[in-house]
């Protein structure tokens, strides 16, 4: 699983992404490790203008240690600040099929085209350059979301990563899953039988001083409960640090038979 979070605030800057492990498997090609990102925008009050600044942190899933987990992700500085997570399919690994490939390479080539003239600074025709970009077997849920200077963050999604808006301890914005039925999220593929850029949720959310935006992978909303997620997060005025808490409360969790 992957997860993001983002803290908009003005004249501070800071932020954490990092991975952590995630049980969960996905059939119709699963999924596993977790990503967690802490984001705060830097509002420039001469110029108006927002920027997230990040930092990471990865700790992969005992069993996927070796490839570096399953999931991948991208941070661009570019304008606003550009954000996305992909989580690779675990249930590529029975037909001998490293699922981490196709994640890899599809956050590698998100990250090489979001200064594309023709991506326009739009997260869905970003999904869409990427996959059509990407070779490697296998599958993903993506989403990717972009800041503009003004606030305004456009998110696109394929599958079942999430993203929650946090505003005076309440979340205003959550995206919804895509399914086709339990267990079994959109993904974009490496076959015709997978889903395009076309079947992606496009959202816009207008951000101010104080937000903070969680983005992921199923790994942590699976895992997490949102009352958690939103105490944990008031708890912890530093970003690092209540990144690695939500982080560690995901893992145990995941761990843990009786929840």
């Amino acid at each position: 699983m992957a997860n993001s979070i983002y803290r908009a605030s003005i004249l501070q800057s800071y932020s954490q992404l990092l991975f952590q492990p995630c049980l969960s498997n996905k059939h119709c090609v699963p999924k596993k490790t977790n990503l967690l990102c802490f984001a705060s925008s830097q509002l420039n009050p001469a110029r108006s203008e927002v920027s997230f600044c990040i930092g990471t942190h990865l700790i992969p899933h005992p069993n996927k240690v070796e490839r570096g987990g399953e999931d991948a992700f991208f941070v661009s500085n570019f304008k606003g600040g550009v954000i996305a997570v992909a989580d690779g399919v675990s249930g590529w690994a029975e037909q001998n099929v490293d699922p981490s490939l196709f994640s890899k390479e599809l956050m590698a080539n998100a990250s090489s085209l979001v200064g594309n003239l023709e991506v326009n600074y739009d997260p869905q025709i970003l999904i869409r350059k990427a996959h059509a970009a990407t070779c490697s077997k296998g599958s993903a849920t993506a989403i990717v979301a972009m800041l503009e200077r003004n606030g305004t963050m456009k998110v696109a999604s394929v599958g079942d990563c999430g993203l929650r808006v946090i505003r005076k301890g309440q979340i205003i914005f959550s995206t919804t899953p895509q399914e086709h039925y339990f267990d079994c999220p959109y993904q974009l593929s490496s076959e015709l039988v997978g889903q395009t850029y076309l079947d992606a949720v496009v959202s816009s959310v207008e951000l101010v001083e104080g937000d903070t935006i969680v983005m992921g992978s199923d790994g942590l909303f699976d895992n997490v409960f949102d009352g958690e997620i939103v105490s944990t997060l008031a708890a912890h005025s530093d970003v690092v640090e209540a990144a690695k808490a939500l982080a560690k409360l995901a893992s145990n969790h995941s761990l843990d038979s009786r929840v």
